[in-house]
Parts: C-alpha cells; sequence; structure tokens
C-alpha cells in the first residue's frame, strides 16, 4: 500500500496533472496497481428516489426549479418501488445502490423516516447502500448509519473559489461540516466534484487539494465530466476532452492512492478505448443503468460487454468494509430531534444564473 499523503499543495497537483502522459500514466497505474486490484471494477447503480424541483440554483443541474428544462419532477419513491429497482440492479451486476433526493438538506420527518426504511431494506439485500440527500446534521447522519448506511456522497463539486461562480445560495463549508457530520459514523464518505464548468486547471487542483487534505480521505471520489442540460446556466459549455478525463482520474488516483475513484457522469461521450485509459490511469468504479439521475448513461448490458472485452469483473460487496448491521425502526435508540441548522446562504449574484431563471420565468408565463 503507498503511503497517503494529506498535505498536497495545488502546486505539487498541478505538477503531476501536467507531466508527459505517459509518464503520468504510467505513475498512475502503477499506484493503481499497489493499491487495488485493477481487473476489478465496481458497479453501482444510481437512483433518484425524488426527481426535481429543488431549491438551489446550482449552474449544472436541470432539477433546479429556477430553471426550465425537461425533468420532470416526481414524488419521494416508496420503499416497494426502491426495493424493485434495487433487485434489479443487483440482477445485472450492481453492488452498490446510490439514492438521490433532490434536496438543499435533510429535514426530519416522515420523508426521511422513508429513506431510512429504504435503507434497512436495501442493506438487507446485501447491497452497499449509498445517499446523496443534501446538508445533513450529525444526528441525521447517526440515524442513517444506524439504518445500515454504507456510504454518503457529497460532492464538493469544484474549488472553494470557483464554488461560488456555479452556486450561490449554499456555501462551501457547509459541504466540509457535512463531511465532518458523516465522519463521526462508520458511514463511508463520497465525494468529488464535475470539469468542464468553465473551470482552470488550478480549480481543479484546488478541488483536490481539499478532498486530499482531508483524514482520512474519501473513501470514493466520482469524477464528472459536465453534461451540459439545455435551460441551465451552463448549457453553451463544450464537453471536456477525454484527455482531460483520464488525467483527471490519473492525477486523482495518484493523489489519493486508497480512494475508489468513479468514472461518473459523461461516459456516454466517451468510446470505450478512452473508458479504457480512464481504468488503466486508476478509476475503479462505475455507474451503471441507463441514468445518472436525470442525465444519460451507457446501458448496462454495453458496460458488461466492455468489461467483458477487457477483462474487467465486478466488484463485490463489503470488498473494502465489512457490511453494516440494520437496526430496526423499532428498536432504534434515536429519535429525530426536529433540528433547524442555519445552513449557509450566500445570495451573492451569478449572472449566468440569474440569465437563465429570467429565460425560465419568461418561457412559463
Amino acid at each position: 500500500m503507498s503511503a497517503t499523503k494529506h498535505n498536497w499543495t495545488k502546486e505539487e497537483i498541478l505538477d503531476i496533472y501536467n507531466k508527459p502522459l505517459m509518464e503520468l500514466l504510467y505513475e498512475a497505474a502503477t499506484t493503481h496497481r499497489k493499491n487495488h486490484d485493477p481487473n476489478v471494477v465496481q458497479v453501482s447503480t444510481l437512483l433518484s428516489i425524488k426527481t426535481g424541483g429543488c431549491s438551489e440554483d446550482c449552474g449544472y443541474c436541470p432539477q433546479a426549479a429556477r430553471y426550465h428544462t425537461n425533468v420532470e419532477g416526481n414524488d419521494l419513491m416508496t420503499v416497494k418501488q426502491v426495493k424493485a429497482q434495487a433487485l434489479r440492479a443487483k440482477s445485472t451486476g450492481s453492488s452498490r445502490v446510490c439514492m438521490g433526493a433532490a434536496w438543499r438538506n435533510v429535514k426530519d420527518g416522515e420523508e426521511f423516516d422513508q429513506v431510512l426504511e429504504m435503507v434497512r431494506t436495501i442493506n438487507k439485500l446485501d447491497m452497499e447502500v449509498c445517499c446523496t440527500l443534501g446538508m445533513i446534521t450529525e444526528n441525521q447522519a447517526k440515524r442513517l448509519a444506524e439504518a445500515g448506511l454504507y456510504a454518503y456522497n457529497h460532492n464538493l463539486d469544484s474549488s472553494e473559489e470557483y464554488y461560488k461562480e456555479v452556486i450561490s445560495t449554499r456555501g462551501y463549508q457547509d459541504r466540509l461540516d457535512t463531511i465532518d457530520n458523516v465522519r463521526k459514523t462508520n458511514v463511508t464518505v463520497c465525494s468529488g466534484g464535475i470539469i468542464g464548468m468553465g473551470e482552470n486547471l488550478e480549480d481543479r487542483a484546488g478541488m483536490l487539494v481539499a478532498l486530499s487534505t482531508l483524514n482520512p480521505q474519501p473513501e470514493s471520489t466520482p469524477i464528472n465530466a459536465l453534461v451540459a442540460v439545455e435551460g441551465t446556466p451552463l448549457e453553451d459549455q463544450k464537453p471536456v476532452s477525454i484527455w482531460e478525463m483520464i488525467r483527471m482520474v490519473a492525477t486523482t488516483r495518484i493523489v489519493m492512492p486508497e480512494t475508489q475513484v468513479r468514472l461518473s457522469a459523461g461516459r456516454t461521450q466517451m468510446t470505450r478505448e478512452g473508458q479504457a485509459m480512464c481504468f488503466f490511469a486508476g478509476a475503479n468504479s462505475i455507474f451503471a443503468g441507463d441514468k445518472l439521475l436525470t442525465t444519460p448513461n451507457p446501458d448496462v448490458n454495453e458496460d458488461m460487454e466492455m468489461f467483458k472485452e477487457l477483462g474487467l469483473n465486478p466488484q463485490k460487496p463489503f470488498t473494502k468494509k465489512v457490511q453494516p448491521q440494520t437496526v430496526e425502526a423499532s428498536e432504534s435508540k434515536l429519535e429525530a430531534l426536529g433540528e433547524k441548522p442555519k445552513w449557509t446562504r450566500p445570495e451573492h449574484t451569478i449572472e449566468r444564473n440569474e440569465m437563465a431563471k429570467a429565460k425560465a420565468k419568461a418561457i412559463k408565463q
């Protein structure tokens, strides 16, 4: 196992990112093989359990209520519906189900209780359960852990500096505080970001500084390529090149050697050859299924064909950490506290977000 360094600087990370490609790939692949089986890739399924109607103004997100996109909002799914989707995912090779709800933050009450029951249900299917529900308090994190949650996803999205150019309705520190609340439990952390939002290389390095200096580092880090959706403020952004994705994956692998690097949004624009290069560079997880929350994703059968071509095997559940035990709701020692934390609302003005909001308002009139 490689020694994990927690004091990376932006300059050091940029030096890695900008290495001649063959040198970068060699170092990343060497690091990967020291810490992981290079022929094993985790297959996860991302399920939107509550879609659309979000109050945030994230410039990349078609689920923001203030923008006009083709996303149809749906109420929270039932436990029965989620179980059926989880069984379907398991039958096609997924070892993890990640449930996403378009919430700014978790609120105690009937809906959160329903999510806790979803967690219990999926964990009993012997699948890893991940949730991405927005900001959470320490008590909410403990309740999720008690239900059997394996991982909590809360992406930093970008560097702290560029974050302010994409989102105005929440603060970067809230992201870090949520991760800190998760760390007070036995739940693992999944946190990464998006490239292709108009950021520069320094911002990409800055995001990796923020992630890599966490101690411990996140157990998994999704690297997303922006999927520009019509109606969002970032609809006109050009797709990132495959070389940018390969460099970002390779750099992430070197900087965070033990982390599972997740090849996430943007795979529909990648050839199999491009994805193979990402796996060689250290990516060892993908999301399967026809959608990632609301954006297109390769068909699971195509992914299995690719695995066969490359000699890759799906990772079994609970390979990295033992399965959490589920405590039934009737036996729970924790209760809702009815907390109303004051999560940050910077509310500075982002011109392109305001323009997209005005455009949506005009269309709806």
